[in-house]
């Protein structure tokens, strides 16, 4: 799918009262949806079994009842893969025991080709990752936690 054609759907859902968007055009399909926060995310569509979904969504929210009294949580704001660094051969954007300040990138989630940089939410220290490098992630997954 052209990426001018997901920018006038993202233009189309800004205009109008819709919440969600979902389009098929053959195989490929994208589904937009404004975010609690206003904020616009796009999600691949995969075509997966229902039976193999119920235990990734699970684990997805076990790691983040389990650890979010044990600090802040930087949470996927998509579906997509995890990236620590910016390349293979790069460095880490942050390590367990760095001090982070709001707004400073910590990661990266792989989206429809698109490399979208997560910004820390909290001020702290990088406690934990909770996903590994390269792993797939699913929208509001716990991927680390700030003290």
């Amino acid at each position: 799918m052209d990426i001018r054609k997901v920018k006038k759907l993202i233009e189309l859902l800004e205009a109008s009262d819709i919440a969600e968007i979902e389009i098929k055009e053959g195989e490929e399909s994208i589904r937009i949806s404004r975010a609690l926060s206003s904020t616009l995310v796009a999600h691949p569509v995969a075509a997966i079994a229902a039976p193999p979904a119920a235990p990734v969504v699970a684990e997805a929210e076990a790691p983040a009842a389990a650890t979010a009294s044990e600090g802040n949580i930087i949470q996927s704001p998509m579906v997509g893969t995890f990236y620590r660094a910016p390349a293979p051969s790069s460095p880490p954007y942050v390590e367990v025991g760095q001090h982070v300040k709001v707004g400073d990138v910590v990661c990266i989630v792989e989206a429809m080709k698109m490399m979208n940089q997560i910004e820390a939410d909290y001020a702290g220290v990088v406690a934990a990752f909770l996903i590994e490098d390269g792993e797939p992630v699913e929208f509001d997954q716990a991927l680390i936690r700030i003290v």
